[in-house]
């Protein structure tokens, strides 16, 4: 049902204080549509809220899927948390592909692709680095290793919950691993490459994924 000619319509752009582009889109594949949403830049309440937004809006509109086309370098913990949150109740597929070529999804960032119903990467592309750091100070030692049990748990969590590798996830956060988009796949934090939006969409058509309700949808 994907495989008609990709049409796209954007109808929002916005740069935030912290300098992250934030992109709209629908992609008509013949009758359905997917909710292209674009994140580049940190990970922020902005972001968060886009996020939350775009979600809602594709699953009222009755889209069949939500892609996060993702380029991060990480950014805030409860930012963080309010948009993994929101992925894992989601009523629409959400896929999460850390693209164009040359992009990374790197702290944060691996929290939001870990969680998706389907995660993807483009050839070039990196994920980890995920030990917790605070933003323009030193952390006191206790807090540190508080933050960091703390990240770790969850993001193993969140990988056992998706079927993905969580020993490879945890990594990711314990010991700052950082893995290419064949590494990735290879320790199955991803479910497949691609080399842009569309061949995205051809491989993700007739996928089989659990929604937030726990209702099968393909």
């Amino acid at each position: 049902m994907f495989k008609s000619k990709l049409r796209f319509f954007y109808f929002l752009a916005l740069i935030c204080a912290s300098g992250t582009l934030l992109i709209s889109s629908e992609v008509d594949a013949g009758a359905p549509t997917i909710h292209v949403l674009s994140v580049d830049g940190n990970i922020v309440p902005i972001v968060a809220d886009y996020i939350e937004q775009g979600i809602e809006y594709a699953e009222s509109s009755g889209s069949i899927a939500c892609v996060i086309e993702l380029d991060t370098p990480g950014g805030l913990l409860n930012s963080t948390e309010d948009i993994v949150q929101r992925i894992l109740i989601a009523e629409v597929p959400v896929v999460v592909y850390v693209s164009p070529k040359g992009s990374w999804a790197a702290s944060a960032g691996t929290f939001i692709t870990v969680a998706a119903h389907v995660a993807a990467m483009a050839p070039g592309t990196s994920i980890g680095a995920a030990h917790p750091v605070a933003m323009g100070q030193e952390m006191p030692e206790a807090a540190s290793r508080k933050v960091t049990e703390h990240s770790s748990a969850w993001i193993r969590s969140i990988a056992e919950m998706r079927g993905r590798d969580a020993e490879q996830a945890r990594l990711a956060v314990t010991e700052s691993k950082s893995f290419t988009d064949s590494e990735a796949l290879e320790a199955r934090l991803i479910d497949l490459q691609a080399d842009n939006l569309g061949d995205l969409i051809a491989k993700i058509d007739g996928r089989k994924v659990t929604l937030g309700s726990g209702k099968e949808v393909v």
